[in-house]
């Protein structure tokens, strides 16, 4: 049976979907539907903590469908702007998991992760799949990506 790896960049797919449906992602239905594939050996679910109750709420409801919600503080910086980014922390959590899957899944549309998957088709021969927003999803991502999943209304709750 095919072991997979998924990686989720919350906030990512929280505003894409957002932002191009107005709706949110169905996680539960994402996990139903990689199940169906394989064997889900990592679920990891990366989001900022602001310490909000609805945010608290939709962690813990991640948590209880089977995933592993790592969470960073938000922190507003003096200026105005905004700090609270996952970038190097699911590069490294990809990275560790690799070796032992034949398919990493990452939902988001970053581009800056298109060197994390060049980086393991090339040294672990898996599969990356990426899950996003099409037309918010940079196009070195999906170059880089073995399959890219658009997420539609499939995928919405």
């Amino acid at each position: 049976m095919k072991k997979i790896a998924v990686f989720a960049d919350v906030q990512n797919i929280y505003y894409t979907t957002r932002d191009k449906f107005g709706r949110p992602f169905n996680y539960r239905k994402l996990l139903e539907t990689l199940s169906e594939q394989g064997e889900l050996v990592v679920a990891n679910a990366y989001a900022i903590d602001r310490g909000d109750g609805g945010q608290m709420r939709f962690q813990s409801a991640l948590a209880q469908m089977g995933f592993k919600v790592k969470l960073k503080p938000y922190i507003q910086r003096s200026d105005g702007s905004a700090k609270g980014d996952w970038d190097v922390g699911i590069a490294i959590d990809v990275m560790e998991a690799a070796p032992d899957v034949d398919t990493v899944v990452l939902l988001s549309g970053d581009g800056d992760f298109d060197l994390l998957l060049d980086k393991i088709r090339e040294r672990y021969d898996v599969e990356a799949i990426v899950y996003s927003v099409w037309g918010l999803t940079a196009q070195s991502l999906i170059r880089a990506a073995s399959r890219h999943v658009k997420i539609d209304e499939s995928f919405l709750v």
